[in-house]
């Protein structure tokens, strides 16, 4: 079934949220201080791309830097990625087959504002020590 809704996901919104990550991150690379960041991006990119069998949990040890991080992801990117994954989210709600796979987008939106402090494990993976 995981397949099945990440070929649907793919073609619906994932190949678009995926490019819209990938300028994120190629944007923020510019510059040396930006490049976690732009690896944060094309890690998340890589998620929306193709997200059923996956999840989102936070990483043990993360300290005040993700924090910090974190707060200059939303001013750098993370607004207008979430805003991306809200719009597209509520557009696949409109239709009965598509609810799914808008409430997959809105999974993503707490992950595209504060990536910092996050690992995307499989879905069926233990969570060991969490």
């Amino acid at each position: 079934m995981n397949a099945i809704l990440n070929v649907i996901w793919l073609v619906l919104c994932g190949f678009w949220m995926f490019l819209g990550y990938m300028a994120a991150g190629l944007l923020l690379c510019i510059t040396i201080i930006g490049i976690p960041f732009g690896v944060a991006a094309f890690r998340i990119g890589v998620y929306a791309l193709w997200p059923f069998g996956r999840t989102v949990v936070d990483s043990p040890g993360a300290g005040g830097g993700s924090l910090i991080g974190n707060v200059l992801w939303v001013i750098l990117a993370g607004w207008w990625l979430a805003l991306g994954h809200i719009c597209t989210g509520i557009a696949l709600c409109v239709t009965i087959i598509g609810i799914p796979l808008g409430i997959a987008n809105f999974k993503l939106i707490p992950v595209s504002l504060m990536p910092f402090g996050k690992e995307i494990v499989p879905s069926d993976r233990p969570l060991v020590g969490h």
